[in-house]
């Protein structure tokens, strides 16, 4: 065995195990297999041209050389980012651990109770600092979280301000720039008009509906928006606030003085700056906003004992259902990132909190003394971490402070911005205050101690926050240690089984492309520093680019859009762009197949076209009659077609080419959904299809983990007509000539974990890059070929074969008592989180196995689904009360005194032989949703209560 081969420690079944699976399957090789899967006409008449596959040592020692390109410079920038310090006991427990950022997002309550209570610490530290009592367990950064709010505000306007098309929304000047930037892409196509001013000047006229302001401003001024809010209340216009949530353990909360949301970035809670993310964005409102919250709610419920448990509150995904009249296209949140967030508040605690944020306060105010001294102006009143100064000469103080290596920032000429930060010291403040009097040609002054001040009454905090008992009992590395470790045991992650959610790609996310996420060299970088600090960075970036141009076929490449979802909106994004340049405003249809994803129309609506849904045949592939009868109706107004290829069914449509060639022969271009390019690379690709435009889930196909959640990385590729509209930054250019504004926070979204694809790409090849993409077709047919023996396969292609995924149908055993949820809770009593529930079609498991799965794991899947078709057939009476309809089993109730069912606890928790070496206990019985729903809690218990 070449020990140095990495696609071969990535793939999971040996050479042996390769030929008993064909066989199984019934063709003669594994060349025979992708030839009868894929249509000929699209397949790649060659090779990626890529280069060829380094080791694993090799990769480590290219991409520290690569880090040492990035210079480590004292960063006091702002903007929304700051240096932090990671206690090491989250690194090592949480960041670097595969039982945290191998799970998948928390569908199955019942065995993810640890990360589902992670995520209501979380939600109970931001609704305690901002004052608001519902706050969701994250979004993909602040600006998107803002533009979330934005979106929210317009659609729960008045009944008269609909009906009077109200449409405008105010954005304080103060707002951070990249903030402004994502609002201006996100309002225009839904026809929301910002108008940016100063918040002292605004006339809080009948014409808005909403506004937003920045606290601190994006100076470090803090102004007192009380007034303000209440104007605008008594006018009818909500307000929004984005906040530094550090700022809030010091200021009084948005939330005491009427803020209707509020918004912002967990990343000074210990998150590293990574060169822009990835980061957890928060968001809080009021409760009444309840049904109409983006993003997913952690709340309290019980399990069929009685036992407490933890669920996604409201949790059936809005798009899915509403389709093109959801509210929202938000598909993922930053789990890792909000686990992270929320266990540096409980490892630090409320007093941990004031220590860090009076620490920094106390230092700006020092700083600020200093200035004094030297009798240079400091232009802010109050502030809490960053001051703006006059200087004589921008220039010169940018020169001799880079010469020390510090970055300050310099918004205007003669004005230099300085943000202190966790890691900032008096050393530090002396040192800054010596480059200012270097620069003004003064004698510095020099302090030994910090000088202490508090905040006036009018802002000072004055509400206790974080009470509850988890953010008192945590504070020795020890205890953390074990609760992070308790926490994770509740977990089913990618570390003890195989998960097979079809369309979500569970696959390896391995060490050594992990390992370099916590290097300082790469964590430590501002996304807004100048390119020649980042050149690692940069190099690492457009190589990726190139790659992903390669693998895609297409000429240009944004990896600026932070989740799949946003993707989408991206792609479309510039398709409108492309015919707004030609004149062609009028093209706003969008066809979509029926059998789409449920973003795909929500994400269509959002970037302003108007969704028309084509049919699908009974095989399950699009009507192409249908297709064309709509794109020629529509022909002078065509804008679009969204197509996910291999289907949601799991099948490579032979009809793709005529498809395309339909939608442009009709003035549309081609939006070809990235989900299932595991089935593609280096075997075809969407430019040969015949699509213009492509998103890319960074978190599937090429390995970044799915973390309970998110992160997730969505970039897109464009054929050489649409490179010209790829997305800007307002800060450091980015995107083409004609750039739509920005659709993510920093520059090149979260650009931390872009190091793991660029990883998988570089130790793969050519060669394994297409090898991974055979075994991934090779794997979901053995399974399809164990399975449909015993199972309805729904769908497969023209000879028979499935692509990486299919759809295993459950509808039949309704007759027996049993449905799909019943077979999803239990799976969880033989080891395996369910695969896909339910969709693209009711009453159906979606399965994906991925190429990383051995055959020996792919069979006890099989084992454990057929026993469970067995279990079915034993049914009587509806089998209330069989193993099935109690699934799962916990620990709890198996070693229970009472036992009162017919069957006996072996069968109900060891019903194979495999389980009886390696058994995961689920934390909590079968959760009741309604009684959550009914009784929504989503913040941890007072500490009242536990006494």
């Amino acid at each position: 065995m070449k020990t140095d081969s990495f696609v071969l420690r990535h793939l999971g079944p040996r050479e042996n195990e390769v030929k008993e699976m064909i066989k199984t399957i019934g063709v003669t090789s594994l060349d025979e297999l992708i030839d009868k899967t894929i249509p000929s006409d699209i397949r790649l008449k060659n090779e990626l041209n890529l280069p060829k596959a380094i080791s694993e040592f090799e990769y480590l020692r290219k991409i520290q050389l690569l880090s040492n390109k990035n210079k480590l410079f004292k960063n006091y920038i702002g903007l929304g980012y700051h240096p932090t310090v990671l206690p090491s006991v989250i690194q090592r427990n949480v960041l670097e651990n595969p039982g945290w950022y191998t799970s998948y997002t928390p569908y199955q309550a019942e065995i993810s109770q640890g990360r589902l209570e992670a995520l209501l610490n979380y939600q109970t530290i931001i609704s305690d600092l901002t004052g608001l009592p519902l706050a969701n367990s994250s979004l993909l950064d602040e600006g998107t979280a803002a533009a979330e709010a934005m979106i929210m505000l317009f659609n729960t306007r008045s009944r008269d301000q609909k009906k009077s098309e109200v449409n405008q929304f105010f954005v304080s000047e103060e707002l951070l720039p990249q903030t402004i930037s994502v609002l201006n892409t996100r309002s225009n196509p839904l026809g929301i008009e910002l108008v940016i001013g100063n918040h002292e000047s605004f006339d809080f006229s009948t014409e808005f509906f909403g506004a937003i302001v920045q606290y601190p401003g994006k100076s470090g001024q803090i102004f007192n928006y009380a007034d303000f809010v209440a104007k605008a209340n008594s006018n009818g216009i909500r307000v929004a606030v984005a906040a530094d949530l550090l700022s809030l353990v010091l200021l009084t909360p948005p939330g005491e003085w009427g803020a209707d949301v509020v918004v912002g970035t967990t990343q000074r809670f210990g998150i590293p700056m990574g060169y822009g993310g990835p980061h957890a964005g928060y968001f809080t409102a009021k409760e009444s906003y309840k049904r109409t919250i983006p993003g997913r709610i952690i709340g309290i419920s019980k399990d069929k004992t009685g036992k407490r448990a933890l669920r996604m509150a409201l949790q059936t995904r809005e798009q899915h259902i509403k389709r093109e009249k959801a509210t929202s296209n938000i598909c993922t949140a930053q789990v890792l990132l909000a686990v992270m967030a929320g266990m540096y508040g409980v490892y630090h605690g409320a007093d941990g909190l004031k220590y860090i944020a009076s620490t920094i306060n106390n230092l700006a105010i020092t700083l600020n003394e200093g200035l004094k001294k030297l009798n240079i102006k400091q232009q802010n009143s109050l502030f809490f971490d960053t001051l703006s100064v006059r200087v004589s000469n921008d220039t010169k103080v940018k020169e001799i402070a880079e010469k020390k290596e510090i970055n300050f920032l310099y918004p205007d000429k003669n004005v230099v911005n300085i943000s202190l930060n966790e890691t900032t010291n008096i050393d530090d403040v002396n040192e800054i205050l010596a480059i200012l009097a270097e620069a003004e040609g003064k004698t510095t002054v020099k302090f030994d101690a910090v000088v202490e001040n508090e905040f006036t009454q009018d802002f000072k905090r004055t509400t206790d926050f974080m009470t509850n008992e988890v953010f008192d009992k945590y504070h020795s590395e020890t205890e953390m240690m074990r609760y992070l470790k308790k926490l994770e045991n509740k977990d089913l992650s990618l570390n003890h089984s195989m998960i097979s959610l079809g369309s979500c790609t569970m696959k390896l996310n391995a060490a050594t492309e992990m390992l370099p996420l916590s290097w300082p060299n790469w964590g430590n970088i501002h996304p807004f520093v100048p390119l020649n600090q980042a050149q690692g960075y940069q190099d690492m970036i457009a190589d990726l680019e190139k790659s992903l141009n390669e693998i895609t076929g297409f000429y240009a490449t944004s990896l600026q859009p932070n989740s799949g979802a946003q993707g989408e909106y991206s792609g479309l994004s510039v398709i409108r762009a492309y015919h707004l340049a030609n004149g062609d405003k009028h093209r706003n249809i969008c066809l979509i197949p029926s059998s789409a994803h449920g973003t795909n129309p929500a994400s269509a609506v959002m970037a302003g076209f108007k969704v028309v849904v084509t049919k699908s045949t009974e095989a399950g592939n699009i009507d192409v009659n249908d297709l064309r009868e709509k794109a020629e109706f529509y022909k002078d107004n065509l804008g679009a077609l969204m197509v996910t290829y291999p289907s949601t069914h799991g099948v490579f449509e032979s009809s793709i080419k005529e498809i395309t060639k339909i939608i442009h022969a009709n003035g549309g271009q081609v939006y070809m959904d990235g989900a299932n390019m595991n089935a593609q690379v280096g075997l075809t690709n969407p430019a040969t299809i015949g699509a213009d435009v492509c998103h890319l889930n960074l978190h599937k196909t090429f390995a970044i983990p799915h973390g309970g959640g998110g992160p997730g990385v969505g970039p897109i590729c464009v054929a050489k007509h649409l490179a010209q509209f790829l997305p800007s930054n307002p800060i450091v250019k980015t995107g083409g000539e004609k750039a739509i504004s920005s659709v993510s926070s920093a520059p090149w979204g979260s650009a931390l974990v872009l190091l793991i694809s660029y990883g998988y790409i570089k130790m793969l090849g050519t060669k394994g890059l297409k090898e991974a993409t055979k075994y991934a077709i090779l794997n979901a047919n053995y399974v399809k070929a164990r399975l449909e023996k015993h199972f309805k396969i729904l769908y497969a292609g023209e000879n028979g074969f499935a692509a990486h995924e299919m759809i295993v149908d459950f509808r039949e055993f309704k007759a027996k008592g049993a449905d799909v949820t019943d077979v999803s809770k239990r799976l969880m009593d033989y080891g395996y989180h369910a695969p896909t529930v339910s969709f693209p079609v009711h009453d159906t498991l979606m399965i994906e196995p991925t190429e990383s799965e051995s055959k020996e794991e792919l069979d006890r899947f099989c084992d454990a689904l057929i026993s469970i078709k067995g279990e079915i057939d034993s049914l009587k009476d509806g089998g209330l009360n069989s193993a099935l309809k109690n699934s799962p089993h916990t620990l709890e109730m198996v070693t229970s005194d009472k036992w009162d069912y017919p069957y006996s606890r072996k069968e109900a928790a060891f019903p194979l032989p495999y389980l009886q070496e390696n058994k995961f206990w689920p934390e909590v019985a079968r959760i009741d949703d309604a009684f959550g729903d009914r009784n929504l809690v989503c913040s941890c218990n007072p500490i009242e209560d536990y006494k």
